[in-house]
């Protein structure tokens, strides 16, 4: 079992992440091997005339967001977009610290129905569920496609290397696309997870995983980074 707790981590979400999350992973003396399952491709987001603030569900809209808009206040899902949009040169951001719908909590209390229109950067069909909130709660939302994001058919050799092995002990999946990326290419090339323990960040990407046998899948207890790291522990 020593040998087990001791194996590699997973890390199936796109690149620019997956490199945060291998960070993370060293600082608590875990090593990770990537399998990114989504290949993102930003677009250009035209911002509206005047916006109040620019709301982001996930770092991945960051780069398509125009440089007209950095001192406009932006609201992220969670810190670790919120850090992305700082060093993005956005001046004034404030992050909901766990999901969409402390997001949407927090923009309520911050902004006014009557100052102008709020601006939804997200992925090709996300955002829906926070748009619809905002605008029950009196706001005009925009939304705007800042990123598509394309499944991977197959896994990387040195992936599908090291699961043949038995050296992954635990498979991290940021996302319900992810999850079902990665189980379409495990089903596809007839290979097994019965070993490797799941790791999701919500319980709609534990279903995505349920086709696929694993040791066991565990959710985290928010849908955020940390406390999806934090099973780890």
């Amino acid at each position: 079992m020593s040998e087990r707790q001791a194996g590699l981590v997973l890390i199936t979400r796109p690149e620019t992440g997956a490199r945060e999350t291998l960070a993370g992973l060293a600082a608590i003396g875990r090593s990770g091997l990537c399998a990114p399952m989504l290949t993102i491709a930003p677009r250009a987001v035209r911002a509206p005339g005047a916006a109040q603030a620019v709301l982001v569900t996930s770092a991945n809209a960051i780069p398509a967001l125009p440089a007209t808009l950095r001192n406009t206040p932006l609201y992220a899902v969670g810190d670790a977009t919120a850090a992305r949009a700082r060093e993005a040169g956005f001046t004034q951001v404030a992050s909901a610290g766990r999901d969409a719908a402390t997001l949407a909590v927090l923009v309520a209390g911050r902004c006014d129905p009557a100052s102008g229109p709020l601006l939804l950067a997200s992925g090709a069909g996300q955002g829906l569920t926070l748009a619809t909130s905002l605008r029950e709660a009196g706001f005009k939302v925009i939304r705007r496609v800042a990123y598509a994001a394309t499944p991977e058919s197959h896994l990387p050799p040195l992936v599908s290397e090291a699961l043949q092995r038995d050296e992954i002990d635990i498979a991290m999946f940021f996302s319900p696309a992810t999850a079902r990326a990665f189980a379409a290419c495990i089903l596809r090339a007839e290979m097994s997870v019965a070993g490797v323990e799941a790791l999701a960040i919500s319980a709609m990407t534990a279903h995505a995983l349920a086709p696929l046998s694993w040791r066991r899948i565990r959710v985290a207890s928010h849908p955020n980074q940390e406390e999806l790291v934090a099973l780890l522990s």
